[in-house]
């Protein structure tokens, strides 16, 4: 497997709240984590780094290669309810990191499959012939979406694009979704925060991921994201074979 993965502050923020971590875990899989932390002046970073780090840790002490997806999949939200419980408390032991919390969007990416967990509007996609948006995003416009009241076009402009329904370390519990989905040679996954989904369109994202070698794709994307604006923290992640 290859993982490459970047992060960037953008072009109008001070503090990268971004995250992420990359390995291969013991049976030669990939391992990818990408979180887009929120809080205060130092706190959406604490809470990002938190999680990024308990995350990894879970995982790389308690995966076994004879796992099922089942199995895997249990893993890794055992692992981001781990996260989960380490900033929640964080957060109530100290006024400065009140309130703080982080999105999550993870992979463990095998040889026929790749499995996702997510929490927030961290997304993950799979590119094969085309861009496929495996995640939801747990956000108020997409839930105003889903019930009719926006179409997905005044989604990409309402002001409360950015809000988020679901989070790591806002409560102390945390309701996580999971997906498996079929990877070949041709597939690729791709992980990201929203200072690239948002800026960077959907036709580009598969253009940049299909035309480009590897370990330029995230390079390439976050100068895409950049161009469009670079509002936000930008990170991306990318798995192939």
């Amino acid at each position: 497997m290859q993982i490459f993965a970047k992060t960037d502050i953008g072009k109008v923020r001070d503090i990268n709240q971004d995250a992420f971590y990359i390995n291969t875990l013991s049976d030669g899989s990939a391992l990818a984590i990408v979180c887009d932390g929120m809080g205060g002046a130092v706190a959406g970073d604490v809470a990002s780094k938190t999680a990024v780090d308990v995350i990894s840790q879970y995982m790389i002490n308690s995966y076994s290669p004879s796992m099922d997806s089942e199995e895997i999949i249990k893993l890794m939200n055992n692992a981001v309810i781990s996260a989960n419980i380490e900033i929640y408390d964080l957060s109530c032991k100290d006024e400065r990191l009140s309130g703080m919390g982080t999105t999550v969007v993870m992979a463990v990416v095998c040889e026929n499959r790749a499995l996702i967990c997510n929490v927030g509007d961290s997304r993950a996609y799979l590119t094969d012939d085309k861009l496929n948006q495996i995640t939801r995003d747990h956000s108020v416009v997409q839930s105003l979406v889903e019930s009719g009241k926006l179409s997905p076009e005044q989604a990409k402009v309402h002001p409360e694009k950015n809000v988020i329904t679901r989070a790591l370390g806002v409560e102390a519990d945390v309701l996580t979704d999971s997906y498996t989905v079929d990877f070949n040679k041709n597939s690729k996954i791709l992980l990201c925060t929203d200072g690239m989904s948002n800026y960077v369109p959907e036709e580009e994202i598969f253009n940049i991921v299909k035309n480009n070698n590897i370990d330029t794709v995230t390079d390439l994307l976050i100068e895409k994201a950049n161009q469009g604006g670079g509002k936000d923290n930008i990170t991306v992640a990318v798995v192939s074979y």
